[in-house]
């Protein structure tokens, strides 16, 4: 791991050890950790912002010691659960209620100021920027993504992100959102974007 890291919350590292603890269990979890040079959360898990570097490994592991497909799997259930865990201790319990009852377009733009302002917290060193293409979709932009920093695919990586996102939107924009990862880093891409739609 680098010596100077950006930092990412612990959710990019507890909520992929949930879904491995209620899919493959307990031992398998050990082992991805252990892989990743995380061995000693098994037993006293991250309580604050964690290396970017172990979000890194981790994903790199869940890619070697499984398929890419499996992987973003897991991915993608560990960001819908970082977005119910973003929703019910980091939104504040006032904008949980008024979100959801203004219109739309207005809600996404207000949740896209809260994102960009928190963006810290899962950007590590790299940048995030979002902007509206139209009324019902904006583009998002996460340049150095920790899920797909060094990795090389056919295919994007970023699905831990992208829940994450599609979750929040979901709760607080439009039930009918949707993300979609159209350029990543791991395909050669400068960025990793994403589409999201309601």
């Amino acid at each position: 791991m680098s010596a100077v890291a950006g930092r990412i919350g612990p959710n990019a590292i507890l909520q992929v050890m949930a879904v491995l603890r209620a899919g493959p269990g307990e031992r398998a979890c050990r082992a991805v950790l252990a892989q990743a040079g995380l061995a000693a959360y098994a037993d006293a898990p991250p309580q604050g912002m964690v290396d970017e570097a172990q979000v890194q490994a981790l994903h790199r592991v869940l890619r070697e010691q499984g398929s890419v497909a499996e992987a973003r799997r897991i991915g993608r259930e560990a960001g819908r659960a970082t977005g119910d865990y973003l929703l019910a201790h980091r939104i504040p319990r006032p904008m949980r209620w008024l979100l959801p009852r203004l219109p739309a377009v207005w809600a996404a733009r207000v949740l896209l100021v809260a994102i960009r302002r928190h963006a810290w917290t899962f950007c590590g060193s790299g940048q995030f920027s979002a902007r509206v293409l139209r009324p019902g979709r904006v583009q998002l932009r996460l340049q150095g993504s920790a899920t797909s920093r060094g990795a090389h695919a056919d295919e994007p990586l970023c699905d831990y992100f992208a829940a994450t996102f599609e979750r929040l939107f979901q709760a607080l924009v439009s039930p009918s959102s949707s993300v979609l990862e159209v350029a990543c880093a791991a395909m050669g891409a400068p960025a990793c974007e994403f589409e999201l739609d309601w």
